[in-house]
Order: structure tokens, then C-alpha cells, then sequence
């Protein structure tokens, strides 16, 4: 039987995607605000070049997680990430004066196409950095969309997604 080693990356229909990676051995690379800053801005650059519209984020100093619309061509979804993750792998080994340092692991995704599940997924990214302890209150966390998305998003939206619940969200993170 040929079974794959890795997470399968199936993506054939143009939607929302969330996205998941983590860093090699979960170890905490990111672990200053100038590298965090660095990341988030890769994130930021690299998800517009490939034409990818990003509504939710939050990075931490091993993962992060993105909610993203994907172009008409979803499959450039793995050429983004890879792009990703050679800038900030490259930019990370200069700062630390390093060669060679493996920092990511893989990632995981997930074609959204149930609204629920979407807006479960939408809620869970903004509230990860609360999640994970980092701060009491996501919207505070400067590497996470959770700020921005309250005020950019109208009301009514903000307060849906707001009252989720994500304690039943399956997601990959175990970091």
C-alpha cells in the first residue's frame, strides 16, 4: 500500500482554505518580536504575491495559522507556503547567524466549505494566541488578525463570529 508520509494536499476548488504549520521538533524559533514581526510580514507579502486574501492569522513563535480565500488556481496554495517557508526559514538563519537550520515541519490544510466550519475556523485563529496562553485577550497579540478583524469586518459579522464556540474545533495544534 502506498500511504503518504505527510499531510495530502488536496487543492482542486477554488474557496476558503485554513492553513496550518509548525515548526521542526515544535521548538520556538520565533521567540522575539522582531522575529515574530519578520514572519508575520513574510506571511503578509507572500500570501499577496500569490494572490491569496488572508482573513484571519495568528503566529506564534512555532505555528501558525491563516484563513485565507484562495485565488482562481487554489494549487498555487502549495507554492505559497513553500515560498513562505524558504523567506522566513532564510531570513531566521541570517538573524540567529546560522546555516542550514531546519525550521519548518509541514502543514496542514483544509478546504472550508461548510459555512459553520468556516466560521468555527474564522474564531479559532483570532482567539489562538488566548488559547495557547500568550495573552489574556487575542485582540492585544500584534501578530494575530484578531484586532484587525474587529475593526475592519462589519458589526454584526464581528459579534457572529465573537459568540463561537471552538472548544469542539478539530484542528492540528498541539504545539
Amino acid at each position: 500500500m502506498n500511504w503518504p508520509h505527510a499531510p495530502v494536499h488536496w487543492t482542486f476548488d477554488a474557496g476558503i482554505y485554513m492553513v496550518t504549520a509548525g515548526t521542526h521538533q515544535k521548538a520556538l524559533l520565533f521567540d522575539t518580536p522582531a522575529k515574530l514581526d519578520q514572519l508575520q510580514q513574510c506571511l503578509l507579502d507572500t500570501a499577496a504575491e500569490f494572490g491569496w486574501r488572508l482573513e484571519a492569522w495568528a503566529v506564534m513563535a512555532n505555528h501558525y495559522h491563516v484563513v485565507a480565500r484562495s485565488p482562481a488556481d487554489p494549487a498555487t496554495l502549495a507554492e505559497w507556503i513553500r515560498k513562505l517557508h524558504a523567506c522566513s526559514a532564510r531570513e531566521l538563519n541570517r538573524v540567529d547567524e546560522v546555516s542550514g537550520l531546519k525550521v519548518w515541519f509541514q502543514y496542514w490544510d483544509t478546504h472550508l466549505t461548510h459555512q459553520p466550519s468556516y466560521l468555527a475556523r474564522l474564531a479559532y485563529v483570532h482567539r489562538n494566541p488566548a488559547r495557547h496562553g500568550v495573552v489574556r485577550d487575542a485582540r492585544l497579540y500584534r501578530w494575530c488578525s484578531a484586532s484587525w478583524f474587529e475593526q475592519n469586518a462589519p458589526a454584526a459579522f464581528v459579534q457572529t463570529v465573537r459568540a463561537l464556540n471552538t472548544d469542539t474545533v478539530n484542528v492540528v495544534d498541539d504545539f
